[in-house]
C-alpha cells in the first residue's frame, strides 16, 4: 500500500479552492451564492475524532503486542489495512472540501459587511481547519500502522546472500 504524500493532499487542496473561488464568483454575479451548511465543519470534526480514536486505539494495541503483555489483544492485519485505508480516503475527501470551503470563503471575504455572508465566511474557516484535522489524524493513523522497515539483512524482498 502507498503513502498518501502531502504534496497530493495540498495539490487537491489548491485545485479545489481555486475552482471553488472562480465558481463562486461566477454563481454570484448570476444570482444567489448557497449558503456553507453549519454541518460541513460538524461532521469534518466528528470524522477527525473517529480517525485519531482509531489510531489510537491501534497504536495502544500495538505497543502491547510489541512488549509481549499477556493480556494484550492482537491488532488483525486486514483490520488494520481497512483502517489506513479508510484514513486515506477520509483525507483525500477532507483535502477536496476544505478547498472547496476555502476558496469560497476567500470569495466570502469581500462580502464580510452583510451578516449572513460573514457567519457563511466563518462556516467556511472553520471548515478548512476541520478539514485539516482530518488529514493530520489520517497522516497519523497510517504512521501508526506502518510496517517496520524490512532490515538490510534477511528480511523478505533481500537479495540471496551468495
Amino acid at each position: 500500500m502507498r503513502e498518501l504524500r502531502i504534496r497530493t493532499l495540498a495539490g487537491v487542496f489548491v485545485v479545489a479552492g481555486i475552482l471553488s473561488w472562480a465558481g463562486a464568483r461566477l454563481w454570484n454575479s448570476v444570482g444567489t451564492l448557497p449558503s456553507v451548511p453549519l454541518a460541513a465543519p460538524i461532521v469534518l470534526a466528528l470524522i477527525a475524532a473517529v480517525l485519531l480514536s482509531t489510531a489510537l486505539s491501534l497504536r495502544s494495541r500495538l505497543k502491547a503486542q510489541r512488549e509481549r503483555r499477556p493480556d494484550a489483544k492482537g491488532v488483525d492485519p486486514m483490520m488494520a489495512a481497512r483502517a489506513v485505508v479508510f484514513g486515506q480516503a477520509s483525507a483525500l475527501v477532507a483535502a477536496l472540501v476544505a478547498g472547496m470551503y476555502g476558496g469560497t470563503g476567500v470569495f466570502l471575504l469581500e462580502l464580510l459587511d452583510i451578516p449572513a455572508r460573514r457567519d457563511q465566511a466563518i462556516y467556511a474557516g472553520t471548515s478548512v481547519v476541520a478539514g485539516i484535522a482530518v488529514i493530520a489524524a489520517a497522516l497519523f493513523l497510517e504512521r501508526v500502522c506502518k510496517l517496520p522497515e524490512d532490515d538490510e539483512q534477511g528480511g523478505p524482498g533481500a537479495a540471496p546472500a551468495a
